[in-house]
């Protein structure tokens, strides 16, 4: 069953397997990965590369931040559990499921569009620049985290919520005191894996102009500097690890 679906699928994606051994592409791809050799390493391009690095991780951890904001209300708006026209004795209020359709509506266009795509847009507007690329990682990591925090909260123990709601107590008291404590490890856990996430689409944003290694490596790239671009990989590949890194580092302590 799975290759009776798979395959069409590969059909209508045009993949060829047989052209990655065709020895015209091979020496084609042989001729293009000796330009990658040996890295450039000439302290004025490090410098540079450095400067790119910082950036990258700037844009990544302050557009994270941002979407921080704009998901926690809009999670703690859509979730359920929360909900206290749901619970209480108006649970048929119409302003309620309004506010909440309007949510859910906002989310799906902030998730729904892809960062790279908020970044050419934004690039527009801005200019060149890390600004483009903050802005388009709070754009849709703001979404995407308003959806999973909500899923978050709703697939936990609800009760002690809903007995602070009842009870009379707030949203956000109720949030604080009943979800919040069950809920804080798979939270930061998430959030940090969107931190990592972003780092990566940093560097892809770049290459529409928002800054960062990637724009750095679209320059190279233009200039048919195959030293420089293996550094930046090298470089990039290192900021990786190093995100993983300080992301195991951090699920470690919230065990």
């Amino acid at each position: 069953m799975a290759i009776c679906i798979l395959w069409p699928m590969l059909q209508l994606a045009q993949f060829e397997p047989m052209l990655l051994i065709d020895p015209n592409n091979t020496k084609v791809m042989g001729d293009f990965l000796v330009q990658f050799i040996p890295p450039n390493i000439q302290l004025e391009f490090l410098s540079l590369v450095l400067k790119a690095t910082v950036e990258t991780l700037a844009m990544a951890t302050a557009g994270i931040a941002l979407a921080m904001i704009i998901a926690v209300p809009l999670g703690l708006i859509i979730s359920y559990s929360l909900s206290i026209s749901r619970i209480g004795p108006t649970s048929d209020h119409q302003l309620a499921q309004f506010v909440r359709f309007i949510a859910r509506t906002l989310m799906l266009v902030l998730r729904g569009i892809p960062e790279i795509v908020w970044a050419l847009l934004l690039v527009r507007v801005f200019g060149l620049g890390p600004i483009a690329g903050v802005l388009a990682i709070a754009i849709t990591y703001g979404g995407m985290l308003a959806k999973v925090y909500s899923e978050i909260l709703e697939s936990g123990n609800t009760l002690p919520a809903r007995a602070l709601i009842l009870s009379g107590s707030g949203r956000v008291a109720s949030f604080l005191y009943g979800l919040l404590p069950n809920s804080a490890q798979e939270l930061a856990s998430y959030t940090i894996y969107r931190w990592e996430c972003a780092v990566r689409a940093s560097v892809v944003m770049g290459f529409v102009g928002a800054g960062g290694l990637g724009q750095l490596m679209d320059q190279s790239m233009k200039m048919l500097n195959g030293g420089e671009v293996s550094t930046i990989l090298i470089v990039f590949l290192g900021l990786v690890l190093l995100a993983d890194y300080i992301s195991l580092v951090i699920r470690k302590q919230l065990v």
